[in-house]
């Protein structure tokens, strides 16, 4: 099989997979993902030094226990493996990086004192250790079976990133609020009814996920979260949105799909930064005129909803590029929409429009004529 060193190179020659050396000849890494292997293709000796060893996606069902004494070793990558189990790991006192995402593993043994980032995406786990060791940075434990999140968890307060979705948690508790460097944070696929407020102190910037829960309600405190580029609050049982969404003013796209909102606050229109706005499959029947405000808004979803008319102010979304109305009640369109400069692709499908004179409603006309798509 190909060797690979820590500078990506690869050696075609031989059958086993070997440390590659750094400039100075230490021993730095043995890569060999994908290689079909079915054990460690090397020996404590061989390995006694190494910093990276990258054995994803392999066949791997078990490890060697002489994996917990490397005690130089700061990354291992065994993603996508047949491992149910792994030895004691807590003498690997300068690992900082463990991934094993895609393997079977039912628990997951106490973690080094080092260690920054886990992968766990993918497996049967069903209780997260109690302790990580303080120095964690990034937990991704998505797609197991976790009913609830260890105490221990809020004690990390040097978290970045959480992923717990696809499990099974009812509860997020208050103490998450102790987060204070979290930036994302994934909480998507579960059964969780409610959220606590401690949620909008933190300093979320890159995205909130809480997609596919059993929410009825956007709490008002979404609003404090005004870093956040990204919510998906969608396929959710959620009525209204609260005025103080207006508060969240960095925020690019939202998504709200999969609802029962029958109306949008007039504080929409203050998300001036909001580039893609998805609210398909709602009940609204109509939309505020402060929707004009989203003036930097490329990408407007509002299909399947109970819309009969449109508000005039929507020919003031100069760089809205997509406007998706499929499957509402629209008989007539804006006059207005015409002058829309950065339209590309309008979807009026499964509307009853009513017919012009001359065959085509004037806004379509002249859309089509600057080279808009137009789709009945």
């Amino acid at each position: 099989m190909a060797t690979q060193d820590d500078h990506g190179t690869r050696d075609g020659g031989g059958t086993k997979a070997s440390p590659g050396p750094d400039d100075d000849g230490a021993l730095i890494g043995l890569r060999a993902p994908g290689a079909g292997l079915s054990e460690v293709p090397a020996t404590a000796a061989d390995l006694a030094r190494v910093r990276v060893l990258d054995l994803a996606w392999n066949e791997l069902s078990e490890l060697p226990g002489w994996i917990g004494g490397l005690t130089d070793l700061r990354e291992l990558r065994l993603d996508g493996n047949r491992l149910t189990w792994l030895p004691d790991l807590t003498g690997l006192a300068a690992l900082r990086a463990l991934h094993l995402d895609g393997n079977r593993l039912t628990g997951v043994p106490a973690c080094p004192p080092g260690l920054e980032t886990l992968f766990l995406y993918g497996n049967a786990v069903e209780v997260l250790p109690e302790r990580f060791g303080g120095r964690l940075r990034h937990l991704s434990a998505g797609g197991n079976r976790l009913t609830a999140l260890p105490a221990g968890l809020w004690d990390e307060t040097g978290l970045e990133s959480l992923n717990v979705a696809e499990n099974g948690l009812t509860e997020v508790p208050s103490a998450i609020g102790r987060l204070t460097r979290l930036r994302m944070l994934d909480l998507g696929h579960n059964r969780l009814t409610s959220l606590p407020s401690e949620l909008g102190d933190l300093p979320l910037t890159d995205y909130l996920y809480l997609s596919d829960n059993q929410l009825t309600e956007a709490p008002a405190w979404l609003g404090r979260l005004d870093r956040l580029a990204y919510l998906g609050l969608t396929d959710n049982r959620v009525t209204r949105l609260p005025e103080e969404i207006g508060g969240m003013a960095s925020l690019v796209e939202l998504r709200l799909y999969g609802n029962r909102l029958e109306e949008l606050p007039r504080a929409i229109g203050r998300l001036g930064r909001l580039r893609e706005l998805h609210l398909r499959g709602n009940r609204l029947t109509a939309l505020p005129p402060e929707i004009g405000g989203l003036t930097e808004l490329r990408h407007l979803d509002l299909r399947d909803n109970l819309l009969a008319e449109l508000p005039p102010e929507l020919g003031r979304l100069d760089r809205l590029t997509t406007l998706d109305l499929r499957n509402n009640r629209l008989r007539s369109l804006p006059e207005n929409l015409a002058a829309l400069p950065a339209l590309e692709k309008l979807d009026l499908r499964w509307n009853k429009l009513d017919p012009a004179p001359d065959g085509e409603p004037e806004p379509l006309r002249r859309l089509r004529e600057r080279g808009c798509v137009i789709l009945r």
